[in-house]
């Protein structure tokens, strides 16, 4: 019953039960309901969606590709010296940390890995030194077509102008059946990308399983995390894409992520190629951790981080103001100025992640 007739209805009503006070009060609610449920259904019909099985998926071999095997730097591979002595600095920290059992988080942009250096990262996991990797959907995506077809890396202006970007079936679909199978198991992210690539599941070949982080950390049982946004990566495009997998798991992923910040004392986090994801996750996670500790009378504030990223800055300790573009750079502010003001130390290590991560790695199996 429309609201304005029940209450010209009951403004009629000159005596009897009906002139009651509150009388008309619950149909008055039934009316508002009624008109909420319309107006939720139209809307929603209103609200339409990009059919996805409409798509056109192709192979991978059918792609192009930037980066194969070839471009994964041997762990003895000749390599330019950075001049940055900050970087022996990190160094040292890290192996203090592993000779104490402490935390040595390794965070990173897909670029890092891009550049090469994914054995670098897999012989320190192997060693014991990497006790936790945390990245994005692209280094996942990255690492896993580098296991699975030996390339990666597709031009994205090739391919955008007709919609084939991102529309790959083995990517797409693989992937999310392993996210799909890895929430059945109450697994995360970055666990169930691991098994997949390991395992080799449903009979999916990896010839280049030697390269593959996740994999590697699966083997080693080092916590990889994968945290991520729907709409960042190709994968969210496929028809497999199960959003709610998607969610639990990189949210398992967050947890298990704030795990290991909760025991940075005394060790090290490094965040590589993130401008966002990394310290964004790190600060909610420390926060989290802190909150949790000072109940306990404990405390997270002797640890050190490191930043590395082309971009240079020449006082990286000095936050500026909020007229200064570089006040708006997460990683500055956070992870090496207002995180590690109470008892903590910070280094930013600008350059070519091709030389970066290649001269930290020398320098702290040089140590250990």
């Amino acid at each position: 019953m429309p609201l304005a007739y029940s209450v010209q209805m009951r403004s009629n009503c000159k005596d009897g039960a009906l002139s009651q006070p509150g009388f008309l009060a619950p149909l008055q609610q039934r009316a508002i309901s009624l008109a909420r449920l319309i107006s939720r259904k139209i809307l929603k019909e209103l609200m339409h969606q990009l059919n996805r099985t409409q798509l056109k998926i192709l192979p991978l071999s059918e792609r192009q590709h930037k980066m194969t095997v070839a471009d994964v730097y041997s762990l003895d591979a000749a390599m330019p010296l950075s001049d940055n002595p900050h970087l022996r600095i990190v160094a040292d920290r890290i192996v203090e940390a592993h000779r104490e059992h402490r935390q040595v988080i390794w965070m990173m942009g897909a670029h890092v890995m891009r550049r090469g250096n994914s054995r670098f990262i897999i012989d320190l996991m192997e060693r014991g030194i990497i006790t936790h990797v945390a990245t994005n959907g692209a280094c996942a995506i990255h690492d896993f077509e580098l296991a699975h077809i030996g390339a990666t890396l597709e031009d994205v202006e090739d391919y955008i102008w007709d919609g084939k970007f991102g529309n790959w079936e083995e990517t797409g679909r693989y992937l999310n059946e392993a996210i799909v199978r890895g929430y059945q198991d109450k697994l995360g992210f970055g666990e169930a990308v691991g098994r997949l690539i390991q395992e080799g599941e449903e009979g999916i070949p990896f010839p280049h399983r030697d390269v593959s982080m996740f994999a590697a950390a699966y083997r080693l049982s080092v916590p990889i995390t994968v945290h991520k946004g729907i709409g960042y990566d190709i994968t969210d495009q496929h028809p497999a894409a199960d959003y709610a997998a998607i969610g639990w798991s990189t949210g398992e992923d967050f947890l298990r992520f704030a795990h290991s910040i909760s025991q940075l004392e005394g060790g090290v986090f490094l965040n590589l190629g993130s401008a966002v994801m990394g310290p964004e996750v790190y600060l909610k996670s420390l926060s989290m951790a802190r909150n949790i500790a000072t109940q306990r009378e404990e405390e997270i504030r002797h640890f050190t981080t490191a930043n590395f990223d082309l971009i240079y800055f020449d006082d990286f300790q000095e936050e500026g103001k909020p007229t200064d573009a570089h006040y708006y750079h997460r990683p500055k502010k956070t992870i090496l100025i207002r995180t590690v003001k109470d008892g903590g130390e910070s280094y930013h290590i600008s350059g070519d992640f091709s030389v970066t991560v290649p001269q930290l790695y020398r320098l702290i199996t040089a140590s250990v």
